[in-house]
Order: C-alpha cells, then sequence, then structure tokens
C-alpha cells in the first residue's frame, strides 16, 4: 500500500501529528493488530497533542520569562510567605478566569519572579496568554512608542494578553508621562485581563510612589482591589544559595 500519498495531504491539511502517527503505526507491527477504530483514537490522539504542544510553544515564546520556572519547582524551604492552599488555588488559574490579579512583595533575592513566572507558566499550561516585562523597561517601550505613534497599537496588542507580569514595579522613580500610561494599561484589563506585579516596595506605600494622587487612587482602586497578595520573605537570597550550588558543581566533579 502506497502510504506517501496519504502522509502528503495529512501535512497540505495541516494535520501533522496525525501525519506523524500514521508513519510509526505503518512501520511497528504492533498497530497492525488493532481494529479501526482504534488505530483512528491514536491518530487523533496524537494530532491533538500535537497541537496543545504547538500552543505551548508558541505561549511560551510570547511570554518571554526571564525565568524557566514551574511551580512544582518552588522551594518552601528558602522561602517565608509561601502558602500551599494559596498556591495550589492559584495554580486552577481560577483567578485568571475571575481577571483577578496577583500581587508579590517582598525584598531583593526572595524569589518574586521566579513565583511570579512560575504562575504565568502555570497559565500558559491553562492555555492562557502570558507577557513579562520589567517596569522601566515597559514605560521605556511606551515612552518610544509615543515618539513613533504606535502608542495605542502597542496597548492594544497588550491588552489582548491574558496575564500581564510588570516586574520590580515602583524600582525606580516614575514622572506625569509614566502615570497616564501605567493607568491607560491598567484601564485596558479592568475585568477583561489579569496581571501579576512584582515589587520591593510594600503595597501600602505604592500610593505615595506614584505620586499624583488623583492618579494613584485610579490606578490603586483598578490594580489593587479584588487582587490576590503574597509577601514574600527569604530566609537568604535566593540568588546567593542557587549561585552558591553553581559553584560548587565543578569542585563535586573535581572530586569524583
Amino acid at each position: 500500500m502506497l502510504i506517501q500519498p496519504t502522509l502528503d495531504k495529512l501535512n497540505d491539511l495541516k494535520l501533522n501529528g496525525m501525519a506523524a502517527a500514521l508513519s510509526e503505526q505503518m512501520t511497528h507491527g504492533a498497530a497492525q493488530g488493532l481494529a479501526f477504530e482504534e488505530r483512528l483514537a491514536l491518530l487523533l490522539e496524537r494530532e491533538v497533542l500535537y497541537r496543545e504542544n504547538r500552543r505551548m510553544t508558541r505561549l511560551l515564546q510570547l511570554a518571554q520569562f526571564k525565568e524557566r520556572a514551574v511551580l512544582e519547582y518552588l522551594d518552601y524551604r528558602t522561602r517565608t510567605g509561601l502558602d500551599r492552599s494559596q498556591l495550589s488555588s492559584l495554580a486552577s488559574c481560577d483567578w485568571i478566569r475571575a481577571n483577578q490579579n496577583i500581587l508579590i512583595q517582598g525584598a531583593t533575592g526572595c524569589g518574586k519572579t521566579f513565583l511570579a513566572c512560575a504562575l504565568a507558566h502555570q497559565a500558559c499550561r491553562n492555555g492562557f496568554s502570558a507577557l513579562y516585562v520589567r517596569a522601566p523597561r515597559l514605560f521605556e517601550e511606551l515612552n518610544l512608542c509615543h515618539a513613533d505613534g504606535s502608542f495605542r497599537k502597542r496597548l492594544a496588542a497588550i491588552a489582548k494578553i491574558s496575564v500581564l507580569i510588570i516586574d520590580d514595579f515602583a524600582i525606580a522613580p516614575i514622572g506625569p508621562r509614566e502615570r497616564n500610561d501605567l493607568l491607560e494599561l491598567i484601564d485596558d484589563r479592568v475585568g477583561t485581563r489579569s496581571c501579576i506585579v512584582t515589587s520591593q516596595l510594600p503595597i501600602e506605600h505604592w500610593h505615595d510612589y506614584i505620586g499624583d494622587p488623583t492618579l494613584a487612587d485610579a490606578i490603586l482602586d483598578r490594580l489593587v482591589h479584588r487582587s490576590h497578595r503574597i509577601h514574600l520573605e527569604a530566609k537568604e537570597s535566593v540568588r546567593k544559595l542557587e549561585a552558591e550550588k553553581e559553584f560548587a558543581k565543578p569542585a563535586a566533579r573535581k572530586k569524583a
């Protein structure tokens, strides 16, 4: 039986997973003994898996995560402030479906970025899009968009992202334009999308940081209400511990 024309048609129809599975079935004798319905079911399962993997790959590329993090790799021993029941609830991604936010606060080195990326990675697993950006670079990018006239277009693109990570919020001073841009950005997401915001600055000081009382009220009303809060404390800098582990690896190999 000439199978290549069938494989070509499957690929032309972008049924690449089914094509790969059919090719494997033709080369493995075990599949030949299965009923037609069983073989068809296997082909369909492979196509679904293929599409899910492709979608996941696209979502991760779009997200541009700073860290390769997943919730399963969280180390509860080196961090305080991690509530297993809270994280188990957040892992369901119901907070995204309800268009809620997550605010992560803690000192430098406590693992805020890792946790934010892990939560957003879980979102990608569940089919949601995500985007990671540091607050200073976000404001810089939006300033450039003002200059070339693409500001509204960029805002519209960001508004479509299911989960926006704003890392290192309040790490540098902001001016009138940044305050207005932040309000526009957050306002586009109210009731439709979610944010994860990390900051060294305690949340109760964000109002003073933003500066303008009217804009601060508007921004925080949209961002803080209906949000999940996580306050992290590291027994020791997570970055320091990771660096020490990496430094110890060559020494361990030499001893071996």
